[in-house]
């Protein structure tokens, strides 16, 4: 800042509203699960980020949460990403700060997740299994929470986390992206939503395993300092190790405005 059942255009939370399109042809009354479809007859991870960033390119406000940033159609635009996903896929920090819940249920939800459970779980990256309590507690039995840890991680912990959720534990210091990409694939679940934050996003660009990304843009200037949507480079606090400068062409699939907000998809080529 939360699949094996085809897409359904005209059927999500998204009927007529603020939102106009811009780009590739001008438009109003757009559907949004329509415009943000997941490719049909997946066979692999295909995972989408969604992010926010101001006007400067900062993606964390004054309260060092994401959360300064958005707004109600950033908020629709989030519902809808998690309502069309299959898991949602965050690192520990961000689910710290943000303080990240199991995704509830939504009853406008119900003709995109036809034959899927209610509502997508939550898959978390963490080295030290420093959780929000809620994560591992108040997850529903069809959507529990899915944790990604290193067997370096204190096993007192990783013992309490395995009784309450579906624990994933590496050989090595980390947890790559392809570990997490793998792990999923295996559970069936295809469409991958990760909402960051920028650190993890950044092993993501740099392993070549990011497809798309929905990007937000603030009508906000935050100035220097904050972070973008891909942070860490070399030598930065909390920098991934794994991630590698890499220059992927991606092509802009729409561009939304809605109450001076920008709705920005690419999709990489």
């Amino acid at each position: 800042m939360p699949s094996n059942t085809p897409n359904t255009p005209n059927t999500a939370p998204s009927g007529p509203g603020p939102f106009r399109q811009l780009l590739p042809e001008p438009g109003a009354d757009v559907d949004l699960a329509t415009a943000y479809a997941y490719p049909d007859d997946l066979d692999r991870p295909f995972v989408r980020a969604n992010m926010v960033s101001s006007v400067d390119g900062g993606a964390i406000g004054p309260s060092g949460r994401s959360r300064d940033l958005s707004s109600a159609p950033d908020r629709r635009v989030m519902g809808v990403l998690r309502g069309l996903c299959d898991v949602v896929l965050v690192g520990a920090a961000t689910a710290r700060v943000e303080g990240y819940a199991p995704v509830r249920p939504r009853e406008v939800w119900e003709p995109l997740r036809r034959g899927r459970p209610g509502t997508p779980p939550i898959a978390v990256v963490s080295r030290t299994l420093d959780l929000p309590e809620a994560l591992l507690t108040s997850a529903p039995e069809d959507a529990r929470t899915i944790v990604f840890t290193t067997a370096s991680a204190p096993r007192e912990r990783r013992e309490r986390v395995r009784a309450c959720a579906d624990l994933v534990v590496v050989d090595g210091l980390s947890v790559g992206p392809e570990h997490v990409v793998n792990a999923l694939g295996e559970r069936g679940l295809f469409r991958v939503l990760t909402e960051g934050g920028p650190h993890l996003l950044a092993e993501f660009v740099g392993a070549g395993l990011l497809d798309e990304l929905c990007l937000t843009l603030s009508p906000r200037v935050l100035g220097s300092g904050a972070p973008r949507v891909v942070a860490g480079g070399p030598g930065t606090p909390g920098a991934p190790t794994r991630a590698s400068v890499r220059n992927t062409p991606v092509r802009m699939a729409h561009l939304l405005e809605a109450e001076e907000n920008l709705f920005a998809r690419y999709v990489r080529e």
